[in-house]
């Protein structure tokens, strides 16, 4: 099967000149506008020379920007489809709304997948370093009330020890906003050397840690660490609604250690 416009960018991006670079970037983050315009207004909006978004289509391995724009009409029309058919009381969009001021637009079939992989995996393994490292923790806390087998980083760093065991039944979560940490990266790297599929939850698409991940899920950057917590949130609500029986038996069970306990004063 041919890859996607998304998946091409993806692959071929390390590869790219920085004018090609900034081309890419823009017709990811606009592939409406790169589906309508001009090589030469492309360039315009882009910031380089229509030679530049001309020469990126050969980049890519395409027989020229005819054929760029080709690919970029399929999938924006494809979008375009799916998001026409949604009903207006999805469940996923109704858990966006809360949280819409500090949100990208959430991709409702990578959530669906990242939601997939980490109710299927046999451990989840989740990654923030620095100031991500307050949304890995909310994650790691709620998902373990989920699920079991999964484990977090520490704020500064990790332990290949820990991710030695990751199989390729295993899902990894990195939290990589800007600035971006190296420890996010070499988290991310080693996870796929071991085969684990990556999950990032990131600002953009080709940031360093998006750029080899499996699923993105993006988030905004004006308040960071809300947009970390309302899009793990999302995370969280759409694995509730996709594996209620395993979670409500998880979470009845973990009620009745907490009334044990006497953890909770009402």
């Amino acid at each position: 099967m041919n890859p996607s416009f998304q998946e091409l960018i993806k692959h071929k991006f390390p590869d790219l000149s920085r004018g090609q670079k900034k081309v890419a970037e823009f017709l990811v983050n606009f592939t409406e506008k790169g589906s309508l315009y001009t090589a030469g207004q492309i360039g315009k909006e882009a910031g380089v020379s229509e030679t530049t978004v001309i020469r990126l289509a050969y980049a890519l391995g395409l027989n020229g920007f005819s054929d760029l724009q080709e690919l970029m009409r399929k999938e924006w029309l494809s979008s375009a489809g799916e998001a026409a058919s949604k009903h207006a009381a999805d469940s996923a969009a109704e858990e966006k709304k809360p949280f819409s001021e500090w949100l990208s637009p959430v991709d409702e079939k990578e959530l669906s997948q990242a939601a997939d992989a980490l109710i299927k995996s046999d451990q989840v393994y989740i990654a923030g370093f620095r100031e991500s490292h307050t949304a890995a923790y909310w994650l790691y806390y709620k998902m373990n009330q989920l699920r079991n087998h999964v484990l977090l980083s520490f704020p500064t760093g990790f332990l290949l020890e820990t991710l030695c065991n990751l199989t390729s039944e295993s899902a990894v979560v990195v939290f990589s906003l800007p600035r971006y940490t190296k420890e996010a990266l070499e988290a991310a790297q080693q996870a796929k050397k071991q085969g684990a599929k990556v999950i990032a939850i990131t600002d953009r698409r080709l940031s360093p840690v998006g750029q080899i991940a499996d699923i993105t899920l993006l988030a905004g950057t004006t308040e960071h660490i809300l947009s970390l917590l309302a899009l793990s949130q999302i995370v969280i609500s759409s694995m509730q609604k996709r594996d209620e029986k395993t979670a409500g038996k998880r979470q009845e069970h973990l009620e009745k250690l907490y009334a044990e306990q006497g953890i909770f004063l009402e």
